[in-house]
């Protein structure tokens, strides 16, 4: 209930930045301004995840690396977005719902199987995602998939207060140097 509560003091807090955003958005691409996806969480259940759209309307819907060519489907603030996390804020309305925390493992897509049996394998699928976690400050987007499975294992194993304290502070400040962002 404390994540759910400061989850909503934060998405009013940041008002003024969804507000930007989304008029960014609407002038370059039109509606919808969120992209909103299906994916797998705790226990493989699935929930709409919400994050500002940084990809114009129609591209294939497949992690930005397995395009072909990515920066043709980037709308112009996207890279602004992605390089500083701003897309992920939206990830504050899957806190008020429930669906995921604020620390955890990032929820995976739905057609990553290679990622979601790995963390079958571990138990890593028994925790509820997060916005970010432990694997997201070790490398992010620049780690393999085992690398990103071994790292959620440790966080599994070694999971307290203090480490989901340390991993909100890292995720600030690599947020605010844009570091780990690979598209």
């Amino acid at each position: 209930m404390i994540q759910r509560s400061l989850a909503l003091f934060l998405l009013i807090m940041v008002s003024p930045i969804f507000f930007f955003i989304t008029l960014s958005i609407l002038i370059e691409d039109s509606f919808p301004v969120l992209y909103k996806q299906k994916r797998p969480g705790q226990n493989h259940q699935l929930f709409d995840f919400y994050k500002f759209r940084t990809m114009k309307k129609n591209t294939p819907e497949v992690a930005t690396h397995l395009l072909e060519n990515p920066v043709k489907y980037l709308l112009k603030i996207g890279p602004f977005l992605r390089r500083f996390s701003l897309d992920e804020l939206p990830n504050l309305i899957n806190v008020v719902k429930g669906d995921i925390g604020f620390v955890g493992p990032r929820p995976a897509l739905f057609n990553q199987a290679d990622l979601i049996s790995l963390r079958e394998t571990y138990g890593i699928d028994k925790l509820k995602p997060g916005i970010t976690g432990w694997a997201q400050i070790n490398g992010r987007d620049e780690i393999s998939i085992d690398e990103k499975v071994l790292l959620e294992k440790y966080y599994l194993e070694n999971r307290s207060l203090w480490l989901d304290i340390r991993i909100i502070h890292l995720t600030i400040k690599n947020s605010l140097i844009g570091r780990g962002v690979s598209h």
